[in-house]
C-alpha cells in the first residue's frame, strides 16, 4: 500500500510541478518541509514571492529551487497549515522546515442546534457548507445554493415562474399527510413552514448573498434537539455578521437574460391544416364541420408559443457594509432584485434590508448578536394556464378579433345560433386573453430579528447562560380580477360578462423565547471533555386569513381599491370570507451532553420534551431522546504509522426519535360547520352540522438508526464520508372514513399508519491539485434511498385501495396515483396498455386483469413506480489558475418516473369532439400513439404515458476573474459570466424530466429557462 501510494504520489507531484516552472537563477535552494510530528509534507509549494517560479516536495518532503538571488523571499505552503516565509540566503534550510497546523481551517466550529461544536468533535450525520463553496450565478431563492452540495438532501428546481420554490427533501419524506419540509432555522430562530400567501416559499424573503453557512442535520441524533419539528431534517442559516475589522464596503450586481429555450413540438399552421384535412374526410358532417371552423380566418397564422413567452431580464443589486465602529462589530446590507419572468405579464421584485450588531462587554464575557431583516416582496402573477392553453390552441387563429368572435379585441371560441354568440364554455382561453385579460398581484413584507444574549459567568466562566429572543412577523395583500368583457367573464355562469374579482390579506406571526445554560469542562486527569446544555423553549404561532370576492368594478380595473354597489350594473360585493384567527403554542425542555475522551471517543445525548397545543391534553406531550458515539480511530496509537496517509478515520453510530405535529390546528376539537344538507343539519334551521374530529389524534414519530464513517487522506486532501441509515414511522397520520349512519365529514385524520424508510449515503471531495497559482478541487456524492409504507390501516384490510396521492388534470376525480401498502409513497396507479405484434399501442385497448369481461377500475394495477428517485447525485468541479476560475455543477437523478399527462391528454389525431373548437396536434405524442379516434379516460390512465424521467443536468456553469486590485490598493472585486440549466440528459419526452411537484404528473408546466448573467462584485 506505501509502495503504491508513494508511485501515485510521484506521478501527482510530477504533473504538478509542470505547472510551475523554474526561472534560471543564480541561487539555489534545498531542503526539507515536516510536520509538527516530523513526518514529510508531500506535495508543499515552494514559490519565490512575486514571481511564478516554483516547486512542489517530493515522497520525502525534499525541494530544490534555483533563484534569483539570495535575498529573495521565499513561501511554503500547503493546505490546512500555516504558510512560512524565509530568505533564501538564511541558514533555516539547513535544518528541516517545520510548517504548524492551521487550526482554523482543521478545527472549523460548526452550528448546531442550541450552540456550536468543533468539526472533529461531531458524532452525527451533520454537513456545513460555507459561502464560497455554494453554487453561483443568478440565484434567487436560498436552496438553490445547495442543489447537489450536500448527500442525502433532494433540491427539486421551481418551475420558470420568477421567485418559483423549489422542493427541499432531507433523505425522503417521513409523512404522508404532514408535512415533509426540513425545519428552516434562521439565526437561532425555528420559522414556520406556512409561507404567509402570497410569498413565492417560505425562505424568499431571505437575501441570498447575506447567508454566510447551511448546516444540514440529517440524522436523528443531530435533530432530535429539535424534538417535534425534525423529522424531516434541520437547515440552520446563519447570516453573515459584523467584524472587529476596519470598515469594509461591499457591492454585488448580477444582470441576467433568461430564454425559453425549449418548447413543445405542436403543429405549425399548415402543418395543421394537412393533418386536419386528411383526418376527417370532406363531405361528411363532422369533416364539414371542421373545415368551417378551421376556415374562419382564411391564410393567418400563429405560433401561441412564441406569443406568450419572451427573454426575461433580472438583476440583482446588493451592497453591504461590515466593520466596527467604537466597541461595536456591524454588518449592514441591501438588496433589490428585479425579475421579468420568460412568460409576459410575469414580474416579481424584492427589496431588502439586514443589520447585525455583535458587540461584546466585560472582557469578552457578556456577548451580544442582535440581527434583524426587512424584505418586501412584489408579485405580478401571469397565468399559468396560458402555457397549455399557447400548446393546444388553434394555429389557424389570429390573437386579434372583432365581432362574434372577438372578446375585449382577442379571438375566442363562440357559439354562434340565430346570430347570437355565446362564449364556447367547452374551449379553452386564447392565451394572450389569460395574461391580458387578468391582473393577479401581491405584496409580502416581512420582518425577521433576534436577539441573542451569551454570558460567560464571572468568577464561574466554564458556565454560560444563553437567552434568544425571536420574531418572525409577515403580511400580506393581493387582488386577482378577471376584466369585464373577457372571454373568461363571458363564461362566467353568475357574473356573465361583468367580470369578477377577489382580494386577500393575511398575517403570520412567530414569537420565539429560548433560555439555556451551557457548561464546559476540560477534565485533565482523564483528558477529556465534558459540554453539558439544558434549556428551555417557548414558541407561539398566529394566522390570520381574510379574502373578499367582487365582480370586477370597470374594465381597466380602475376602482379596484373600493366596493362599491351599483345598481345599475349589478356590480357588488359576492363574498366575504374572514376566517376566524387561529394559533397554536410549543412549549419544550431540552438538553445534551457531549463527552469526547482523549479526542478519540466522543458522545453524544439529548433529549427534547414537546408540548404542542395542535393535540388533546392527554396525548400533547411527546419525548425526543437520541444518542451518539463516535470513535476517533485516526487519533489512536496503533494508526501512528499511517499519518502520512491516513489524516481523519472516525467511525459513527447514532439513534434517535422525532417527531411530527405540522398539521391543522386543534383537529381533536368537536366543532359544527355549515351546511345546506337538511338531513344532516343540526337542529333543523341552524345549518350547521357536526364536523369530523379525532380526539386520540397524537404525534407522529419517526425512529432513526445511522451508521457512518467519515475519511481524510493525504493530510484531508481528499476527504468524505459514508453513511447507511434506517427510518421508522410510526403513528402515522392517514386520512380514514368515519363510521357508517354518521353525519360528520366522510373522513378525518388518524394515527394508523407506519413507514420505513432506508438509505446510504457517499461522499468524496478532494484537492487534486493544488499549487500557489493553479488549484483543482472536486466534490462529489450519491444518495440511494428507498420508502416503504408497511401500514395504513388500524387492522389489516386486503380491499383498501389506500390514500389518493394525485388526480389526473383530465376527467373528474381520475387517480393516477395512491399510498398503499408495500409500495413507495406516490406510486402510480394506472392501466396496463396493449400493444400489437409490432410493439404499437393499441388505441383504447387495455389488459383486463381481473379476468371479467370489462375495464373498470378494478383492472388498474400498481407499477411500482414512483416520482421518487432511487438515487441521486452532485458533481462539482474548480478550476483556478492565478486570478482565473472555472467551476460547474452536475446533478444526476436516477430511477424517478413521471407521468406524461400533456400527452395522455392530447395523444391522438382526433382533436375535435363536437365541442366547437379545435386544439393543435403535440406532435411527438400522436406521432409515438399513432391514434386517430378518441381516447378514453381509461386510455389516457394507461402506463403509456408513464416515462422514465431520470436525468443528467448542469445546474450552472462559471467562468470568473478576481481582481487584486481596480484603480486602486483598495479597491478589489471579481468579474464572472454564468449560464444556469446549461444542459439536460435524458429520455423523457416532456420538455424536462424534473417535475416541481411531487406527485410526477407533468401538465403543461411553466418550462424553466437557460439563464446567462454577468456578475460583478467590488470590495472597498
Amino acid at each position: 500500500m506505501d509502495r503504491f501510494l508513494k508511485l501515485a504520489l510521484t506521478v501527482v507531484i510530477l504533473l504538478n510541478s509542470a505547472m510551475l516552472y523554474a526561472q534560471g537563477g543564480t541561487f539555489s535552494v534545498k531542503g526539507r518541509v515536516l510536520d509538527s510530528g516530523n513526518e514529510p509534507l508531500i506535495g508543499a509549494t515552494v514559490l519565490e514571492a512575486n514571481s511564478y517560479n516554483g516547486v512542489i516536495t517530493d515522497v520525502n518532503g525534499d525541494f530544490m529551487l534555483n533563484v534569483s538571488s539570495e535575498n529573495s523571499i521565499i513561501e511554503i505552503s500547503f493546505l490546512g497549515y500555516k504558510s512560512k516565509q524565509l530568505i533564501a540566503s538564511s541558514t533555516n534550510f539547513s535544518a528541516p522546515i517545520v510548517l504548524e497546523t492551521d487550526a482554523l481551517t482543521l478545527d472549523d466550529v460548526v452550528v448546531i442546534g442550541y450552540g456550536t461544536i468543533k468539526k472533529s468533535d461531531l458524532s452525527g450525520s451533520i454537513v456545513a457548507i460555507k459561502a464560497e463553496d455554494m453554487n453561483r450565478g443568478a440565484v434567487t431563492t436560498p436552496q438553490e445554493l445547495l442543489q447537489g452540495k450536500v448527500p442525502g438532501l433532494s433540491v427539486v428546481s421551481g418551475d420558470g415562474a420568477p421567485g418559483s420554490s423549489p422542493i427541499v427533501r432531507i433523505r425522503s419524506g417521513a409523512s404522508l399527510n404532514a408535512s415533509n419540509d426540513p425545519l428552516i432555522v434562521i439565526d437561532g430562530v425555528p420559522t414556520s413552514n406556512d409561507a404567509a400567501p402570497g410569498a413565492p416559499n417560505a425562505l424568499s424573503t431571505i437575501n441570498p448573498n447575506d447567508i454566510e453557512t447551511f448546516t444540514v442535520l440529517k440524522d436523528a441524533s443531530a435533530t432530535a434537539i429539535y424534538g417535534s419539528r425534525a423529522s424531516n431534517g434541520v437547515i440552520i442559516i446563519t447570516t453573515k455578521k459584523g467584524t472587529s475589522d476596519k470598515i469594509s464596503v461591499a457591492y454585488n450586481s448580477t444582470y441576467a437574460l433568461k430564454d425559453t429555450y425549449n418548447q413543445v413540438d405542436v403543429a405549425s399552421s399548415q402543418q395543421y391544416i394537412d393533418m386536419v384535412s386528411s383526418q376527417y374526410a370532406e363531405g361528411t358532417d363532422q369533416g364539414d364541420a371542421v373545415r368551417k371552423l378551421m376556415n374562419l380566418y382564411p391564410g393567418e397564422s400563429t405560433n401561441w408559443q412564441d406569443q406568450i413567452y419572451q427573454t426575461g431580464l433580472s438583476t440583482d443589486q446588493n451592497v453591504s457594509v461590515a466593520g466596527k465602529i467604537g466597541f461595536l462589530p456591524f454588518r449592514a446590507s441591501l438588496g433589490y432584485n428585479d425579475e421579468i419572468g420568460t412568460i409576459k405579464t410575469s414580474h416579481y421584485k424584492r427589496y431588502t434590508g439586514s443589520i447585525n450588531l455583535s458587540p461584546q462587554f466585560f472582557d469578552k464575557h457578556l456577548s451580544v448578536n442582535i440581527n434583524a431583516k426587512g424584505t418586501i416582496n412584489d408579485n405580478i402573477y401571469a397565468d399559468g394556464g396560458a402555457v397549455g392553453s399557447a400548446i393546444y390552441y388553434d394555429p389557424t387563429k389570429p390573437i386579434y378579433a372583432d365581432g362574434d368572435y372577438g372578446y375585449n379585441g382577442y379571438f375566442n371560441w363562440s357559439s354562434v345560433v340565430d346570430g347570437v354568440s355565446n362564449a364556447n364554455t367547452l374551449a379553452s382561453a386564447n392565451p394572450m386573453s389569460l395574461l391580458y385579460d387578468r391582473t393577479n398581484s401581491g405584496r409580502t413584507k416581512r420582518v425577521l430579528g433576534s436577539a441573542q444574549i451569551d454570558y460567560k459567568i464571572h468568577g464561574f466562566e466554564d458556565l454560560r447562560a444563553n437567552l434568544n429572543l425571536g420574531y418572525d412577523a409577515s403580511s400580506s395583500n393581493g387582488t386577482d380580477f378577471v376584466n369585464s368583457g373577457s372571454f373568461q367573464s363571458a363564461k362566467d355562469s353568475e357574473f356573465q360578462n361583468l367580470g369578477r374579482g377577489s382580494s386577500w390579506d393575511n398575517k403570520r406571526e412567530n414569537k420565539l423565547l429560548d433560555f439555556y445554560l451551557n457548561y464546559t469542562k476540560n477534565i485533565e486527569a482523564i483528558d477529556s471533555h465534558i459540554d453539558v446544555m439544558g434549556g428551555y423553549s417557548w414558541q407561539h404561532f398566529y394566522y390570520s386569513n381574510h379574502s373578499l370576492g367582487q365582480s370586477n368594478q370597470t374594465s381597466d380595473l380602475g376602482s379596484k381599491k373600493g366596493w362599491s354597489y351599483n345598481n345599475d350594473t349589478q356590480r357588488y360585493t359576492l363574498d366575504d370570507s374572514r376566517v376566524m384567527p387561529y394559533e397554536n403554542y410549543l412549549v419544550s425542555f431540552f438538553g445534551r451532553v457531549n463527552f469526547n475522551i482523549k479526542d478519540r471517543y466522543l458522545l453524544t445525548a439529548t433529549v427534547r420534551k414537546d408540548g404542542s397545543s395542535r393535540f388533546d391534553e392527554n396525548n400533547r406531550w411527546g419525548l425526543f431522546p437520541s444518542a451518539a458515539l463516535a470513535w476517533n480511530i485516526a487519533n489512536e496509537d496503533f494508526m501512528s504509522d499511517f499519518t502520512r496517509s491516513v489524516s481523519t478515520l472516525k467511525l459513527r453510530v447514532g439513534y434517535g426519535v422525532t417527531g411530527q405535529q405540522e398539521i391543522q390546528d386543534y383537529l381533536y376539537l368537536p366543532t359544527y360547520v355549515f351546511s345546506n344538507n337538511a338531513n344532516s343539519n343540526y337542529l333543523g334551521s341552524s345549518f350547521l352540522k357536526p364536523d369530523g374530529y379525532s380526539p386520540d389524534l397524537k404525534w407522529e414519530e419517526t425512529e432513526t438508526y445511522n451508521i457512518g464513517i467519515d475519511y481524510g487522506f493525504l493530510r484531508n486532501r481528499i476527504t468524505g464520508s459514508i453513511e447507511y441509515y434506517q427510518k421508522y414511522t410510526k403513528d402515522l397520520l392517514n386520512t380514514v372514513s368515519t363510521p357508517a349512519g354518521t353525519n360528520f365529514t366522510n373522513q378525518i385524520l388518524a394515527n394508523v399508519g407506519t413507514m420505513k424508510n432506508e438509505g446510504v449515503e457517499f461522499s468524496i471531495n478532494a484537492v487534486a491539485i493544488q499549487t500557489e497559482n493553479f488549484s483543482w478541487s472536486v466534490g462529489y456524492n450519491v444518495t440511494w434511498n428507498t420508502s416503504k409504507i408497511t401500514k395504513l390501516t388500524a387492522n389489516f384490510n386486503p380491499d383498501y385501495e389506500g390514500i389518493v396521492a394525485a388526480n389526473a388534470p383530465f376527467g373528474t376525480g381520475v387517480v393516477l396515483s395512491r399510498h398503499q401498502v408495500g409500495y413507495t409513497p406516490y406510486n402510480y396507479w394506472l392501466f396496463q396498455q396493449v400493444y400489437d405484434t409490432e410493439g404499437n399501442p393499441i388505441q383504447n385497448t387495455l389488459v383486463d386483469r381481473n379476468d371479467d369481461g370489462q375495464i373498470t377500475a378494478d383492472d388498474r394495477y400498481f407499477t411500482e413506480k414512483s416520482p421518487l428517485a432511487d438515487y441521486y447525485m452532485g458533481f462539482s468541479s474548480q478550476f483556478k489558475y492565478k486570478n482565473w476560475d472555472l467551476g460547474f455543477n452536475l446533478r444526476a437523478s436516477i430511477g424517478n418516473y413521471a407521468f406524461n399527462a400533456s400527452n395522455a391528454d392530447n395523444g391522438s389525431l382526433n382533436n375535435f369532439g363536437n365541442q366547437g373548437s379545435l386544439n393543435n396536434y403535440n406532435m411527438a405524442a400522436v406521432e409515438y400513439t399513432r391514434f386517430t379516434g378518441n381516447s378514453t379516460v381509461e386510455q389516457k390512465s394507461s402506463d403509456l404515458f408513464l416515462e422514465d424521467a431520470s436525468f443528467l443536468k448542469m445546474d450552472n456553469l462559471t467562468f470568473g476573474y478576481t481582481f487584486d486590485k481596480i484603480f486602486t490598493d483598495k479597491i478589489s472585486g471579481r468579474l464572472s459570466l454564468s449560464v444556469q440549466n446549461v444542459f439536460t440528459v435524458t429520455k423523457y419526452s416532456g420538455l424536462d424530466p424534473e417535475i416541481p411537484n411531487v406527485n410526477g404528473i407533468d401538465y403543461s408546466i411553466w418550462p424553466r429557462p437557460r439563464t446567462y448573467s454577468l456578475g460583478i462584485s467590488l470590495n472597498f
